[in-house]
């Protein structure tokens, strides 16, 4: 059986097919993510956007009421390796980013068949756009929420693209993306599959030879 991966994007707006204003560079960078990791032999489990779905503020599994969290973590757990994408806005993550992690929040309290914290042995990464500075201040935020509920962070565990201050240009006007995002995107896709917390017995040779490595992010 291949990994598996499952990308959420925190993005404020939501899907409008045949409206250019709901298009989402965040979608396009997880997009990237995914095609990298099936570069690397992990099958895609799908992409939602937060906004699509009624989720509740809490901090348990299920708030009920319509709550549509229990559907995404069921997503979230049946996979090998969550994706977590978001904008960046005022320097932070998405308002939606923080509600994941808080829902998430909930794991420090569930624990699997074998007593371990149900998210054991999953991997997850991290992408970032905006057009404002802040992509690693932001991905510091989810990766000590991501790794505080259970999920290991591989190195290079974060792609991200950043446009220039002050400009409107988004990152899905850009057909082909960035050659620094692109490595960046490679590395953590490469990383994440050849993460310790999976067999290295299940890692074909050519993902166990050529893991790339980003260039210097300055």
């Amino acid at each position: 059986m291949p990994l598996t991966a499952f990308a959420l994007n925190c993005t404020l707006k939501r899907s409008a097919p045949q409206d250019d204003a709901a298009l989402s560079s965040t979608d396009k960078l997880l997009d990237e993510v995914l095609a990298a990791l099936g570069r690397h032999g992990v099958a895609t489990a799908g992409r939602e956007r937060i906004t699509d779905h009624h989720v509740h503020a809490g901090v348990t599994s299920d708030e009920g009421n319509g709550d549509a969290w229990p559907m995404l973590r069921a997503q979230i757990l049946a996979a090998d390796i969550f994706v977590l994408g978001t904008p960046i806005w005022l320097g932070h993550p998405s308002s939606n980013a923080q509600r994941v992690l808080e829902r998430l929040d909930a794991f420090l309290g569930e624990t699997d068949d074998n007593d371990r914290m149900i998210s054991l042995d999953r991997v997850a990464l991290v992408a970032v756009v905006g057009n404002e500075d802040g992509a690693h201040h932001v991905a510091a935020e989810l990766f000590q929420g991501l790794n505080d509920v259970g999920f290991t962070i591989p190195a290079n565990g974060m792609t991200y693209w950043v446009g220039e201050a002050m400009h409107k240009t988004d990152y899905r006007e850009l057909p082909h993306g960035s050659e620094q995002t692109n490595t960046a995107t490679e590395a953590a896709a490469a990383h994440a599959r050849t993460s310790p917390s999976f067999s290295a017995d299940s890692l074909p040779t050519f993902v166990r030879e050529n893991v790339p490595l980003p260039g210097p992010r300055r």
